[in-house]
């Protein structure tokens, strides 16, 4: 498994209990600590349906196993990402509503802004500014229940909309992708060239451009 705490894989060693209620066990519960940071992650799961398999939910910590947002992402962009994080296990509705706000926030800030968010996507796509993967998953987030065709304003900011648990996650998936390329990957690429003009400086050089 992935410590939510520390996103290290681990293999899952795991104490396994009932709880009694009324003379029987029909809750189960379940364990795992983490070897390299210690912390303990608990789920639970209902008694099981006839011939259905057993769905077990977290809630030691709340949230989904996602990584740290990377400090270069704006602030307030990445309080909605780690909040569209903490609710996935409860409510993907509530979490596509957050990553959807959150996607147009990252949009915005990078100056494509439409109408609405499926107009913010089209001037993304007619832009050519990503490389061929992330174009492409991005475009396929407009399929998600009309994901993007709501318009946002102040009154349909965090509009619930219906997705699957899984369409929720991989809109997680593709912000991360774009905090990557947006974000982090400029950041990376004007540390290495500071790092190579201080050298030119040394070297009595003129300074990369």
């Amino acid at each position: 498994m992935k410590c939510p705490y520390c996103t290290v894989h681990f293999h899952d060693h795991q104490d396994v209990g009932g709880i009694n209620y009324r003379g029987h066990i029909g809750w189960l519960y379940r364990t795992a600590k983490c070897p390299k940071c210690g912390e303990l992650t608990i789920e639970i799961s209902p008694p099981k349906e006839t011939d259905g398999e057993r769905k077990w939910r977290q809630v030691q910590p709340i949230g989904s196993n996602r990584g740290p947002v990377p400090p270069e992402v704006p602030k307030a962009i990445a309080t909605d990402y780690v909040e569209a994080c903490v609710v996935l296990p409860l409510s993907a509705k509530a979490s596509a509503a957050l990553a959807r706000r959150c996607l147009q926030a990252v949009l915005h800030d990078q100056g494509f802004k439409g109408s609405d968010l499926a107009k913010d996507i089209d001037q993304l796509l007619k832009a050519r500014v990503l490389p061929t993967h992330i174009h492409e998953t991005v475009d396929a987030i407009r399929r998600f229940g009309n994901f993007g065709a709501h318009p946002i304003n102040d009154i349909t900011t965090l509009q619930v909309i219906d997705v699957e648990p899984e369409e929720a996650e991989w809109c997680l998936e593709i912000l991360e992708r774009l905090f990557d390329h947006f974000y982090v990957g400029p950041a990376a690429e004007k540390k290495r060239l500071a790092g190579l003009d201080a050298k030119l400086t040394a070297a009595g050089k003129p300074p990369s451009k």
